[in-house]
């Protein structure tokens, strides 16, 4: 790789800003559309369950489209692919309370979930190699501020909804504002090309070993992580009883705690290491899933949400982080842990239904449970070299890490991910 050959302190903390601030956008992008997901839906004039459909083609657009970033970020080099995708992703933002019936829609979420998968890919890939070249983790944090751009985005759109504004109009000034703040802020990455002689990724191709054996821990997590942001307020009331208000409050907490940990969690792995926080985590997470199961109390379940928002945070960063160092196809690894959180991320909210329908909210959050548990067992991949057979400890922090800050080798996003599977 060449590129950027100035790799002090000061140039690093600016590439870590920047990328965080990229991170920020692209969730503020997300929070903006979900809060206006009723306008869009009386618009089309869409039933619950077409709705439902419309609201699967992003995860769809983002699993075929993801493999283009490889190969754009190998034309184009790092800075001005991320410039390119993150353009489209946030402009994409307008489509979607355009659309007037479903079949519009569902097109116009397909292109919307196609600039998000390629852009996220992405700067996941960024976020890794400036993380590998600063020799301390970040990749939390940088996922920690998507949350708050994701929050910042859903105050934005709550305060837009409340006033009875056009989401036409909402979303027009939304993308163009968070479009001219990410061209700022990708000034300020990592300007990264393959070499000259390195051949173009290829198209499509499985993702290797090392990538499903992450995916899988990162498949958990997000698993109880969609679980939980849809259906705990559903479980409040129709399992304890609550009120609306009151049972809403249990997103909230699940959110919160996800967004603080985040942003706190790399201070954590840097002392504890990568295998250690997650397991860790997994514990809490499972401390939080047996609270909600067993203890049929509402200051019980909004505990036991929080607890699961708290100890999932970490995860996928970390995943992504680790597919990052797990072999000689760094992006090959990135864009097929994608996939399968992706998936996960699509179906969890589906399969939650389908084994509340056949038992019971209760024997649904069993399994979400068992998910976390899981963590527990499985955190060992996420060790430096684990997944690849190489040698070496998670002993915590920077020097437990494979890659040094100033490796020069960086992942090109979306290369080389398989078709069958859809996304982060």
């Amino acid at each position: 790789m060449t590129g950027d050959t100035d790799l002090s302190p000061a140039r690093l903390r600016h590439a870590r800003y920047a990328i965080a601030a990229v991170f920020c956008t692209h969730g503020a992008v997300t929070g903006s559309f979900a809060t206006r997901i009723p306008w869009i839906q009386e618009h089309a004039q869409l039933s619950a369950g077409t709705l439902g459909l419309a609201l699967a083609a992003p995860a769809v657009g983002a699993a075929l489209a993801m493999p283009l970033a490889g190969r754009i970020n190998h034309r184009l080099g790092a800075r001005t692919a991320l410039r390119v995708l993150l353009s489209l992703w946030t402009l994409s933002l307008i489509l979607p309370s355009l659309a007037p019936n479903l079949p519009t829609l569902c097109f116009v979420l397909f292109v919307y979930g196609a600039t998000a998968g390629m852009s996220d890919v992405a700067m996941n890939a960024l976020g890794v190699e400036t993380e590998n070249r600063l020799g301390r983790s970040i990749m939390s944090s940088l996922h920690g501020m998507w949350s708050v751009g994701a929050l910042l985005g859903s105050a934005a759109g709550t305060v837009a909804a409340h006033t009875g504004a056009d989401a036409r109009l909402h979303h027009l000034v939304a993308a163009l504002v968070l479009t001219a703040f990410g061209l700022f802020a990708v000034q300020g990455v990592l300007d990264l090309r393959a070499d000259q002689e390195a051949p173009a990724p290829a198209h499509f191709a499985l993702p290797p070993k090392s990538a499903l054996l992450i995916g899988a821990i990162g498949f958990c997590a997000v698993f109880a992580e969609g679980a939980s942001l849809d259906w705990s307020a559903v479980y409040l009331r129709d399992v304890l009883h609550t009120d609306a208000g009151l049972a809403a409050a249990s997103t909230t907490a699940f959110a919160l705690t996800m967004a603080v940990a985040r942003l706190v969690g790399d201070r954590v792995v840097d002392r504890f290491g990568a295998v250690r926080t997650v397991r860790a985590g997994g514990v809490v997470a499972t401390l939080g899933g047996l609270l909600v199961v067993g203890v049929r109390h509402p200051a019980g379940a909004l505990a036991g949400f929080g607890l699961i928002g708290l100890g999932i945070a970490v995860v996928v960063p970390l995943a992504f982080a680790a597919a990052g160092r797990s072999g000689p196809a760094p992006a090959q690894a990135i864009a097929g842990v994608a996939t399968i959180t992706y998936t996960s991320g699509l179906i969890a909210p589906s399969a939650i239904g389908a084994v509340a329908d056949a038992t019971s909210l209760v024997v649904s959050f069993g399994l979400v449970t068992l998910l976390t548990f899981a963590l527990i067992a499985g955190a060992a991949v996420l060790r430096p070299g684990a997944a690849v057979g190489q040698a070496g400890d998670d002993l915590g922090g920077a020097t437990a890490r494979t890659g040094s800050p100033t490796s020069t080798n960086l992942p090109e996003p979306g290369r080389n991910m398989s078709i069958g599977r859809s996304g982060t």
